[in-house]
C-alpha cells in the first residue's frame, strides 16, 4: 500500500512541475484537458490516483509525451526504492580488539 501511495504522489508531483515550468495555472490545463480544476489539483497532491486516460490527457494538455511523466516518476521511485533499502540495511562496524571503530559498512 505505501508503494502505491508512493507512486501517486510521485505522479502528481511530476504533472505539478511540468504545469509550474510552464508557468500554467490549474484552470489552464483542465479547460485544455477538459478535467475538473478539484480533480486534477486533487492528482497533483497525490490524493487521487489517476487513470490512464486521465494521465494521458494531462500529458496532452501540458505537451508533452506521457512516456517522458512516466520516465521521470519511475526514476524517482528507483531512487526512493534505493534509499529505503539502505536505510533498512544494518550498520556493521569492525572494530580492533580495544573496540575502536575500524570502517563501518
Amino acid at each position: 500500500m505505501g508503494e502505491q501511495l508512493a507512486l501517486r504522489g510521485l505522479i502528481g508531483a511530476a504533472l505539478r512541475q511540468r504545469r509550474q515550468r510552464q508557468g500554467r495555472t490549474l484552470r489552464q490545463v483542465s479547460a485544455q484537458a477538459r478535467v475538473s480544476l478539484g480533480y486534477i489539483s486533487e492528482i497533483e497532491r497525490g490524493q487521487k490516483e489517476a487513470s490512464s486516460e486521465m494521465l494521458a490527457a494531462l500529458c496532452a494538455a501540458l505537451q508533452v509525451p506521457l512516456s517522458t511523466v512516466l520516465r521521470e516518476v519511475s526514476d524517482r521511485l528507483a531512487v526512493e526504492e534505493a534509499r529505503a533499502a539502505l536505510a533498512a540495511e544494518p550498520i556493521v562496524a569492525d572494530t580492533t580488539p580495544d573496540g575502536d571503530v575500524v570502517a563501518a559498512a
